[in-house]
């Protein structure tokens, strides 16, 4: 043993060490244990940054603390509100996502071939407020959650700080389509519950971007077109001011599908 390491209060393992025979040409070598010297951690714990590398514990950094600070833990009030937050949430979500907050109304009758099947009253989404609160189905709220977070989010960015709120001007109401009468007997998407109007996005600094006064606007309008493009796919019918007059000022989104894939206009 080296009585030097012993000194120093080193440990030294065994590390194996090859051996063969020279004369034989089928010998498989062997392992053969030796020594192996490695720092006292002990020392290397207990002694300076200088000591140590004086004494040559190259396993740590003349640099290295002793301990790492760790974070405290978070107080108690902090982890209680967010648990309250998580079941507020859960307690709030239908259509199986929290993401989508409201309450669930269930099936809804209405005259002839009116009605909703799973109606649900959408409050949010995605943390955007709808207002008023649309009456749909389950297939038309997660089409609106697509488009918020991946369509209407996006094309306004931080303008004005971002979304806050989406202006609905219609949802369900049982009745024929562009609300006529004669000469068209088709119901719309809306006496389904298929369907929602957007005529405003409202941002977090108070003001509102209306399609009605700013979809021609140097400002606003790229913005409202490019609202009005990412609709297309996660719903079947996108009507805007280029449709007709009717919808000059809000555009209409519904779940509606067609063989020929969506109609956006």
């Amino acid at each position: 043993m080296d009585s030097g390491a012993a000194d120093r209060g080193q440990v030294l393992p065994i590390r194996p060490r090859l051996r063969t025979a020279p004369n034989t040409a089928t010998d498989v070598p062997q392992p053969e244990m030796r020594p192996r010297e490695e720092p006292a951690l002990s020392i290397g714990y207990d002694t300076g940054p200088q000591r140590r590398a004086e004494r040559d514990l190259f396993a740590f950094s003349p640099f290295a603390p002793r301990s790492v600070e760790r974070p405290d833990a978070r107080p108690a009030a902090i982890v209680q509100a967010a648990i309250t937050q998580a079941v507020e949430r859960q307690r709030g979500a239908i259509c199986g996502d929290p993401e989508i907050q409201g309450e669930p109304i269930g099936t809804i009758d209405g005259p002839g071939g009116c009605g909703v099947e799973g109606a649900v009253k959408v409050r949010s989404i995605a943390g955007v407020n709808l207002q008023t609160n649309p009456t749909v189905d389950c297939r038309t709220a997660q089409a609106m959650k697509t488009w918020i977070t991946n369509g209407i989010i996006p094309a306004v960015g931080g303008t004005g700080g971002g979304v806050a709120r989406l202006r609905v001007v219609g949802h369900y109401v049982c009745r024929n389509r562009v609300g006529g009468s004669s000469g068209n007997r088709r119901l719309s998407e809306h006496a389904l519950g298929h369907a929602v109007d957007i005529a405003g996005i409202g941002l977090k600094s108070g003001r509102e971007i209306t399609v009605l006064t700013d979809w021609n606007s140097r400002s606003d309008g790229a913005i409202l077109r490019r609202v009005w493009q990412s609709a297309c796919g996660p719903f079947g019918t996108v009507l805007g001011p280029n449709a007709n007059a009717a919808h000059r000022d809000h555009f209409h989104v519904d779940t509606a599908r067609y063989r020929s894939g969506a109609y956006c206009r």
